[in-house]
């Protein structure tokens, strides 16, 4: 199983669509946010500094939302296992109310930074996240 990596969001006025809601893009940018930090705080000094990675796919589901000044909680996690180059990572968010909101499963490709090509996802680039 994997371990989980939490975030809290606040909505700004900045965050807010005409339907006075959180606009679909902060979503997205809320989904990759939480995603690089948890890369960036678990993932070893040595696949940092050699790999980056880049989202080929977004799947959101969007069953809720919250208005300016309201919190939610982003729970992401791995889901299964590398194919390749790729790795699923989940997303949920979760309400005051503990309401999972949104829910998303983002495709990330792994790149190399000096050649900037894609490679394989070896298990234990992912092991700390396990």
């Amino acid at each position: 199983m994997s371990r989980r990596f939490e975030r809290t969001f606040t909505a700004l006025a900045e965050h807010i669509d005409e339907l006075g809601h959180v606009n679909n893009a902060v979503w997205v940018r809320w989904i990759q946010d939480i995603a690089v930090t948890n890369w960036e705080e678990v993932a070893a000094p040595e696949d940092s500094a050699r790999f980056f990675w880049v989202v080929t796919r977004h799947e959101i589901d969007y069953r809720g939302n919250v208005a300016e000044g309201e919190t939610v909680t982003a729970e992401t996690w791995i889901e299964g296992q590398p194919k390749g180059a790729t790795s699923v990572r989940r997303v949920d968010f979760r309400n005051a109310a503990g309401k999972v909101i949104i829910s998303a499963a983002t495709t990330w490709a792994m790149l190399d930074r000096e050649s900037n090509r894609l490679v394989r996802v070896r298990p234990e680039i992912l092991e700390p996240f396990r």
